[in-house]
């Protein structure tokens, strides 16, 4: 099994980028668990077996 890329380490600007969309968000109105199946979601799209796993763990 290959090791996983350092996303923030290969792309610093672009994981500040997208923790700044993600801490806008939680910002929101919207519900916590709306917003987790719209990132689930757009993990999926994007095919990122590192961010579905991510979002699928159940959080209590």
């Amino acid at each position: 099994m290959s090791e996983r890329i350092d996303f923030h380490q290969a792309a610093p600007a672009r994981m500040k980028a997208l923790g700044g969309i993600y801490h806008y968000l939680t910002q929101t109105d919207l519900p916590l668990s709306l917003l987790e199946l719209l990132f689930l979601r757009i993990s999926q799209i994007n095919g990122c077996a590192y961010c579905i796993d991510m979002h699928s763990i159940k959080r209590m």
